[in-house]
């Protein structure tokens, strides 16, 4: 019992808090407009001015509730706890204090865990005393505890939700680098064994021959500097275990398979490309089309195309199938590894539903 309590307390915020925003600020008047409304509709409600003015003043808990949400549940508890003070004992009965509700979300959404614990002491305490000083029913401090409870629970759900997402995330990105390594791993050997070879070529002519010596040379530095440029994408990347490496050439090869026709049409000036580059397409393109394939409903045609384009290479996938909302809304893991292949290549890659119909894949890599 104690292991799981020290790593609860020592686990941190989790990351991509949103910062505040408009929305923050609109939400906090609308609660707190709500407040004073409700005071001026419901004349003789429980706690009078009181009442009000506390659902209205303690809105703005909602502007700190991510960034220090153990404060900001700290006084909104301790001041419902305490306004019974200021009317007589009565307990101040406000609908609009519901929007509490978002700050305990966000309790256990956004704060560490030392902050969750505390902030889950301060309602526990704040529950007892309401009890032992009468201030409201024990019928209502259970309903009251149960929602509390429910609200953490799904703060927390969220939270480790969105922590699983992420953890599987940086799996397939670590495991598009090591795809990745594999690949260029191959392009650079290749760049190394031909110098090997240039220079036991000019060592074996050097004395009959300088000239041949000097070109062997000039072939050399021109290998060398390729690797190099090789070399400076593989850097931060992992090498595993893969099939050879995949080429422009062997495009043709993916509109083989069960699923829609794949019409596989790849433009002229293509031959001059970098082999990390071809097997970057490659690699793209058979994610797309694997994707294509799965998910697109009534899809009759899957069409790819790869064309140069001065400097870079553009390549086009898409169907004629009806988008899911969810492809529309939710990006997967695939999407997410030709995204990170294409970055790192210096190049960008985006997917999302066309303009009719389909879903469509378009990525820019340098050449």
């Amino acid at each position: 019992m104690a292991a799981p309590l020290r790593s609860l307390l020592a686990e941190p915020r989790p990351p991509g808090a949103p910062p505040l925003s408009w929305r923050d600020w609109l939400l906090t008047a609308v609660c707190a407009a709500a407040a004073l409304l409700e005071g001026a509709l419901r004349p003789g409600q429980p706690g009078g001015v009181v009442a009000v003015l506390l659902a209205a003043g303690l809105a703005p808990v909602l502007l700190i509730r991510r960034s220090r949400p153990l404060l900001a549940v700290t006084v909104a508890f301790g001041a419902t706890l305490i306004a019974p003070a200021l009317t007589g004992g009565v307990k101040a009965e406000e609908g609009a204090l519901v929007y509490l509700l978002v700050v305990l979300y966000a309790l256990f959404r956004w704060g560490s865990g030392r902050e969750a614990a505390l902030g889950l002491l301060v309602v526990m305490v704040k529950q007892a005393a309401a009890l032992a000083l009468s201030q409201e029913p024990a019928g209502d401090t259970a309903g009251g505890t149960a929602i509390t409870i429910a609200v953490f629970a799904l703060g927390a759900a969220v939270r480790y939700r969105s922590g699983a997402r992420a953890r599987e995330l940086d799996q397939v990105r670590a495991t598009e680098r090591e795809r990745l390594a594999r690949d260029l791993h191959d392009t650079v050997a290749h760049h190394v064994s031909a110098m090997a070879i240039r220079a036991q070529a000019g060592l074996a002519t050097a004395g009959t021959r300088p000239d041949a010596a000097t070109d062997a040379l000039r072939l050399i530095e021109n290998e060398a500097r390729q690797a190099l440029a090789e070399m400076r994408t593989v850097l931060r990347a992992l090498r595993t275990d893969e099939p050879d490496t995949p080429r422009l050439a062997d495009l043709s090869g993916l509109a083989a398979g069960a699923g829609p026709p794949v019409e596989i049409e790849v433009g002229a000036g293509l031959g001059a490309v970098a082999p990390a580059i071809g097997a970057a397409v490659y690699r793209i393109v058979q994610e797309a089309v694997t994707n294509a394939r799965r998910h697109a409903r009534g899809a009759t045609h899957i069409r790819v195309r790869v064309t140069a384009e001065e400097s870079r290479v553009r390549l086009r996938v898409e169907d004629d199938g009806a988008a899911p909302v969810p492809r529309a809304t939710i990006e997967g893991y695939g999407v997410s590894g030709m995204r990170e292949r294409a970055e790192l290549l210096g190049g960008t890659c985006v997917a999302g539903p066309g303009p009719e119909r389909g879903w469509h894949v378009e990525a820019v890599l340098p050449s």
